[in-house]
């Protein structure tokens, strides 16, 4: 089992930036990739950012690339997601994820066994 905590959600207004952390706890010798996703009230759970654990190779969704960067610290096992720019679309839960047996599929809710109880982040216009 791998428990995620994550933090750093927030209220701010659009053009500022927040930075959200999710630190993993429990049976994390085995993990391989940490995600985030983000849910909006009546929309679908959606990929946003994921990171390899061991390589430390990046991807993000089309929407934030270029104002969102996901990073990890090995030793403390948790990974950050830097967030500039932020505008009323990125209003959302954001929710972090692990996976254990990678498949390639980072973008995929399915991809990963584990989840964080999710942070509130709301952009103010």
């Amino acid at each position: 089992q791998v428990q995620l905590i994550e933090s750093g959600g927030g209220l701010v207004q659009a053009g500022d930036s927040l930075r959200l952390s999710c630190a993993a706890s429990g049976r994390t010798s085995g993990m391989e990739a940490m995600g985030w996703f983000r849910q909006a009230p009546g929309k679908e759970r959606e990929f946003v950012a994921a990171i390899l654990w061991r390589g430390g190779n990046t991807y993000y969704a089309d929407s934030v690339k270029g104002r969102f960067t996901i990073s990890r610290d090995v030793p403390k096992k948790t990974n950050y997601l830097q967030m500039n720019s932020l505008n009323p679309e990125d209003t959302a839960i954001y929710y972090c994820a692990a996976d254990v047996y990678y498949s390639g599929k980072y973008y995929l809710v399915g991809e990963y066994g584990y989840w964080g109880q999710g942070t509130q982040v709301t952009v103010s216009s």
